[in-house]
């Protein structure tokens, strides 16, 4: 019998995501482009900016009454946010 190196492609790529450590920042950029689908249109409109540091989404809105309601929904925005990732991306999300 054979030794074969043969390996699928999707197999190849993980090995480079893990290998050069891009995987954290693959899933972060999946959370982040899942914003307008879990927040929804009117939020999207009002959202400035989005960025992750230290597993923590930070978010800049345009309306202050917005930020203040939007603090309320924070754990189900986290929960939700990670789920569409399927992996924990984010510990908390901070509004600016």
């Amino acid at each position: 019998m054979k030794n074969t190196n043969e390996q699928t492609l999707k197999e190849v790529i993980l090995q480079l995501l893990k290998t050069y450590k891009l995987q954290d920042g693959m899933n972060e950029t999946k959370l982040i482009n899942s914003w307008e689908k879990i927040a929804g249109n009117m939020i999207t409109k009002h959202t400035e900016n989005l960025y992750i540091r230290n597993k923590k989404l930070y978010i800049k809105l345009d309306s202050p009454a917005l930020k203040h309601e939007l603090s309320f929904a924070k754990t189900k925005l986290i929960k939700s946010l990670n789920g569409a990732v399927k992996k924990e991306v984010i510990e908390d999300i901070i509004f600016l």
